[in-house]
């Protein structure tokens, strides 16, 4: 991927390629036959995680690893960074092989306390269009959390009750599943995903940085992770693909945990959600 470069207006622009290397090292994480994909293929919706990683130079990766994100963070002393959720809606194609740019812009922060302190919500948005787009094929929100220095007496634990779930969180109370599917994230797994990724936050894969500094019981799983899986199964139970997708990273995910994975049609939709081994909901998304 290009650079990304600024515009006067504060729009950041970059190109990418979405490249059927990349693809194939998804559908093979997936368990799919690589074979099966193809140059000029539209690309499964929600596998664009794998296009537009910012190539961020060594020296300017932050204490955490995390890299650059396509848009400049506030320095509001907040050292700890997470995804908190997704929207992301597809009013078009990507095409395996095709060269494709990305408008990005910064639109929220907003600040906030809740039972472990002080933290921040960043918004950015991404658009995203083909070679010969005018239109956009791809429009994605993402918020990222900016939290505190974690401390002893609240180690690993979410900023509040809409993004984390620490000691003493109670098992999810969900509706029936009408698929469900048993997911362990070993250490294989989390790294290839970074790695495809291009993914340096060293909660991912740095044991002794996440349980220390951190704080967490273990490599934390990329929330991503349950969602490719999650919406492979609404393609089974469907039989089509999503044209909007809405997630939460609700509680932290760690790397050996067994997950149970959920899919259930829902008010005209398909609920998706992912629980920890104690039934402690961890991700929800709705898919349309």
């Amino acid at each position: 991927m290009n650079p990304s470069r600024t515009e006067p207006d504060g729009l950041l622009l970059a190109d990418d390629v979405c490249s059927l290397a990349l693809v194939r090292r998804l559908a093979a994480l997936l368990d799919h036959d690589p074979a099966l994909f193809r140059q000029g293929d539209r690309l499964p919706h929600g596998w664009h995680p794998l296009l537009f990683n910012t190539p961020t130079r060594q020296s300017e990766l932050r204490l955490d690893g995390a890299p650059g994100l396509g848009a400049d963070l506030p320095d509001l002393g907040l050292p700890r960074l997470m995804i908190g959720g997704r929207r992301a809606r597809f009013p078009g194609e990507i095409l395996i092989g095709e060269s494709l740019r990305r408008e990005t812009r910064r639109t929220r922060v907003q600040e906030k306390t809740g039972r472990s302190g002080r933290f921040a919500v960043v918004t950015i948005e991404h658009r995203i269009f083909g070679e010969s787009s005018a239109q956009p094929v791809l429009i994605e929100e993402q918020d990222y959390l900016l939290r505190e220095a974690a401390t002893s007496a609240d180690p690993g634990s979410g900023p509040g009750t809409s993004v984390g779930a620490g000691a003493g969180a109670q098992p999810a109370t969900t509706p029936a599943s009408e698929a469900i599917r048993v997911l362990t994230v070993d250490e294989a797994l989390l790294f290839r995903y970074s790695a495809m990724t291009d993914n340096p936050h060293r909660i991912h894969y740095d044991h002794r940085y996440t349980t220390e500094v951190e704080g967490y019981p273990a490599l934390v799983v990329n929330g991503t992770i349950p969602a490719m899986f999650l919406l492979e199964m609404f393609r089974e139970a469907s039989g089509r693909e999503p044209m909007e997708v809405a997630s939460r990273n609700v509680a932290p995910m760690f790397c050996g945990e067994t997950l149970q994975l959920h899919a259930r049609q829902q008010d005209g939709g398909w609920r998706l959600w992912a629980t920890k081994p104690d039934g402690v909901l961890s991700f929800d998304a709705q898919a349309h």
